[in-house]
């Protein structure tokens, strides 16, 4: 499922990544590695697509900070609660 990028696909990397879900921004930086590791891009997409994964990789730092500070208010004492690892006891 993997498309390289052409030249004329490159500009298509431009779009605003605000509106774009955690998931969907995650999904598509893991794409643009993928594409990355396999050297098979021509330098200028390579470029467009370090950009584009530069503007997803802050739009999810943003997102999970956004994210810890509402648990944080959720949070009785207002710090970051630690999760327990799950022990079945059979």
């Amino acid at each position: 499922m993997t498309k390289h990028l052409t030249h004329s696909t490159s500009k298509l990397l431009a779009p605003i990544v605000i509106d774009l879900a955690f998931e969907a921004a995650v999904s598509e930086l893991e794409t643009i590695v993928s594409q990355m590791e396999s050297k098979q891009l021509p330098l200028q997409d390579t470029l467009a697509a370090f950009k584009r994964g530069t503007a997803l990789l802050q739009h999810c730092q943003k997102t999970l900070a956004e994210v810890e500070q509402q648990v944080r208010i959720l949070s009785d004492d207002g710090k970051t609660q630690e999760l327990q690892a799950y022990q079945d006891h059979d």
